[in-house]
This record gives C-alpha cells, sequence and structure tokens, in this order.
C-alpha cells in the first residue's frame, strides 16, 4: 500500500516539473515578430507586411508588432495590409511609434484594423480623407462617391475591432486627427505604451480575437525579433520614390536618344531599354500621370528630329518645354510625398537639355565635316607635278602618284592643289605653296 502511494506521488511530481518544464521551453520558444513601417503604405510596403506575417503564422509567434509612422498611401495597398490582418491566425498589434510620429490617412485604417492598437505619447491618428493620387479633380458625384465608400469601409473596421466608429466616419469625411491621450480616452486604440518593451509587458494577458477564437496573450518576458526588409524590398521600395523613378526614365530616354542617333554603340541602347522599364514600373505603382510621361517622350522626339532638319533650335526650344511641362505634371499630386521636388526637375531638366545640345552639336559639326577619306578627301590636298601637265600628266599627291589634267600649264616640280576628282583623274591648278596636307 505504502508502495503503491509513492509510485503515484512520483508519477504526479513528475508530470508537474514535466508541465513545468514544456511551459518554459514553449514559453522560450515564443517570439515576438517586430515589422516596421517609416514610408507611405506602397504596394511595396503591403507586401512586405503581408509576406512577414504570413511566415509568422508558419512560426511559434505570440503576436507581430507592427511599428507605424507613416502619412498615409495608396488605398488598393492599404486594403491588401488589412485584409491579411483580419484573416490572420496570429494576433497582429499596430504600435504607432516613436514620438512624433503619425498614422495618418491610410495609416489611420490600418491602425484601426489591428487586434491591439497602440500609439507612444506624443503621436497622432487621423485625416484619413481619400484624396486622388494621380492629382486630377474629381466630379462632385465620384468625389461623393469616393468619400463614402472610404467612411463606410473605415466605419465597418471599427465595428469589427469594437471601436469608435462614430470618430472612424469623422477621420474619413472630415480630415479630424487626434492625439494618442484623445484616442485612448475616444476608444480608438488600446493603449499608450511609452517604448516597444513596456507594450510588450501592457499586452500580457490581454484577450483578443483571432480569427474567430478568443486568445490570451501571453507577452511578458518575450524577446523582440525585428525582421527588417529584405534586399529586394528595400531596391523595390526605393523604385517607389517618384524623384528616383523621375531619374531613370530620363537616363533610359537619354539611353536610346544616344543609340537612335549614334547606330551600333549597343551599351546605351541596353541601358536605356532596361531604365524604362524599370522606370514604367515605378510609375505604374505611384499612379504617374500619361500626359506628363507623353509630353517627356515628346522632348527626347523632338530632340532626334533636330538631328535631321534644320529648324534653328526651334526643335530643341520646343523638347526643352515639353520636359518642362512634362515634368511638372508627372506626378502632379496633392499628395507631398507622391510629388516631385522642384529641385530634382530642374537640375534633370537642366542636365538632360545640355546632354542633348551638346549631342546634337556634336552630330551636325561630324556631318558637316569635309570627308578626310576616299576620293572626295584629296579634294584641296596640295601636292607636286611629276611631269609637265595640261591636258595630261601625273601628280604626287598624299603619298600616291595620279593622272592629273589643268586648264594651264604646270611645270614638272611645282606645287599643285588638287581641285576636283574624276574617276581616277585629278583636275589640278598651281598652287601658292607646297604644303601638303596630311
Amino acid at each position: 500500500m505504502m508502495k503503491s502511494k509513492r509510485v503515484i506521488l512520483s508519477v504526479v511530481l513528475f508530470s508537474v516539473l514535466l508541465t513545468g518544464f514544456a511551459a518554459k521551453l514553449s514559453a522560450a520558444r515564443k517570439v515576438i515578430d517586430v515589422i516596421k513601417i517609416d514610408d507611405p503604405i506602397t504596394p511595396v510596403i503591403a507586401e512586405y507586411v503581408v509576406s512577414s506575417i504570413t511566415a509568422a503564422e508558419d512560426r511559434p509567434v505570440e503576436c507581430v508588432v507592427i511599428e507605424m509612422d507613416t502619412p498615409g498611401g495608396l488605398d488598393p495597398a492599404m486594403r491588401d495590409i488589412i485584409k491579411k490582418i483580419m484573416s490572420s491566425t496570429v494576433p497582429v498589434v499596430v504600435y504607432v511609434s516613436p514620438g512624433g510620429a503619425r498614422a495618418a490617412s491610410a495609416g489611420a485604417i490600418i491602425t484601426l484594423s489591428a487586434h491591439v492598437a497602440a500609439m507612444a505619447p506624443g503621436t497622432n491618428i487621423g485625416a484619413a480623407h481619400p484624396v486622388n493620387m494621380g492629382g486630377e479633380k474629381m466630379d462632385e458625384t465620384m468625389s461623393r462617391k469616393v468619400v463614402n465608400d472610404a467612411a463606410a469601409y473605415a466605419e465597418s473596421i471599427a465595428e469589427k475591432r469594437n471601436r469608435n466608429k462614430t470618430w472612424a466616419i469623422k477621420a474619413v469625411r472630415e480630415s479630424v486627427s487626434i492625439s494618442e491621450n484623445e484616442a485612448l480616452k475616444m476608444n480608438v486604440i488600446d493603449m499608450i505604451s511609452p517604448d516597444l518593451d513596456s507594450l510588450i509587458n501592457d499586452m500580457n494577458g490581454m484577450k483578443v480575437t483571432v480569427n474567430g477564437r478568443t486568445v490570451t496573450l501571453a507577452t511578458q518576458g518575450i524577446n523582440p525579433d525585428r525582421r527588417p526588409m529584405g534586399l529586394r524590398e528595400n531596391i523595390l521600395k526605393s523604385l517607389a520614390d517618384p524623384n528616383i523613378a523621375y531619374i531613370i526614365f530620363l537616363i533610359g530616354l537619354a539611353g536610346l536618344y544616344f543609340e537612335l542617333s549614334n547606330p551600333g554603340a549597343i551599351f546605351p541602347g541596353v541601358i536605356g531599354a532596361l531604365a524604362l522599364i524599370i522606370a514604367f514600373y515605378s510609375m505604374q505603382t505611384l499612379s504617374a500621370n500619361y500626359a506628363g510621361v507623353l509630353l517627356i517622350i515628346l522632348s527626347a522626339v523632338f530632340f532626334l528630329i533636330e538631328l535631321k532638319v534644320v529648324s534653328y533650335g526651334l526643335l530643341t526650344l520646343g523638347g526643352i518645354i515639353a520636359m518642362v511641362l512634362g515634368s511638372l505634371m508627372l506626378f502632379d499630386s496633392p499628395v507631398p510625398y507622391l510629388r516631385l521636388s522642384y529641385s530634382v526637375i530642374f537640375t534633370m531638366v537642366g542636365l538632360m537639355s545640355a546632354f542633348f545640345i551638346v549631342l546634337i552639336v556634336l552630330v551636325i559639326k561630324s556631318q558637316s565635316r569635309k570627308p578626310v577619306t576616299g576620293h572626295e578627301g584629296l579634294v584641296n590636298m596640295c601636292g607636286e607635278a611629276s611631269t609637265d601637265i595640261l591636258e595630261k600628266g601625273k601628280v604626287f599627291v598624299h603619298g600616291e602618284y595620279w593622272n592629273a589634267k589643268s586648264r594651264s600649264l604646270i611645270t614638272k616640280g611645282m606645287p599643285v592643289r588638287v581641285v576636283a576628282v574624276e574617276g581616277m583623274m585629278l583636275t589640278v591648278e598651281k598652287a601658292q605653296s607646297a604644303e601638303r596636307r596630311e
């Protein structure tokens, strides 16, 4: 009997120890993935966020924290991120930080969609009124449709997360923006945390609904695992900058222009074609104005035609004007981060205009230069009469003996100058000096 009790006690103690060890092992394996958004919301950023959450779903991750500081971004990219957050099997936390950061426009709606929404002191959220990224002014009916759609979307997101849907509608319709303290009071966010470590501790024990099931966050003591962008995503993010896209576009045009004006160079043509394809990819993600694109292409066409048509500089002037207008129209967006910098525009227009003008001058000079090879190159060359010349004779010109004729008598040894070439016969005249053209 005593022996049985000892066995049972041993089993119980072993089970308790095993359970505790398993719990510690599980806690040790758990991580918190941290990703950072400190740029406008673009398709590249959306791809980064979506892929990061997808990767977290296949690992022992307690939650994914998105540190956010964004002025807003593109509606399709925002919706891709929100759809992934809504369907995620791991909790997603949006943390507006550090101090001075903002979750504006698309960032505000993404924050509302998170399982846990938090802000650092000195941050703000809101101003989610939709704007037309292409810069064209929408008519009243279309504008009303876009605003109604955005307001309904924000309301549904807030309602799904039990957050202040009245404020969500006002953020869209009236572009209201509030501080972190107001956001907490108005039930827009769940907490205010001064830093990431505090946020991790503050979340411990919170209950959230993740994909239809209630999950209690156990974040105490878990170290954050930062998941930065990869090389590919960083490159694509750089290409989503309108200034970078604009410079690459002009480099592409310059490369093709050089190839067309100097056929056979090959390298400029290859670089130009590649640059144009990359630029068109960038402009697609940035909603470029097609009129601006066509005007810049037209400017390159004007410069190219200048090589063939004598316009006394009118085509060159037209090309410069078209390039300036096209550059100003290319990314004519009401959103500052999607507009070209004026310093970049005028610097690049100046450089490209100088490049085209110098190339035009060089090509025109090369076309008007007198031939220095072949029969045409003999004209105006000086030599020496090898025999007496009247109707027929011989001269020594450019290291060769030629049959020659003259309208007046030229005696042997006198300097001569070639005035015409007819087949293998040179027409010569007396020269003032015996200098030979090399």
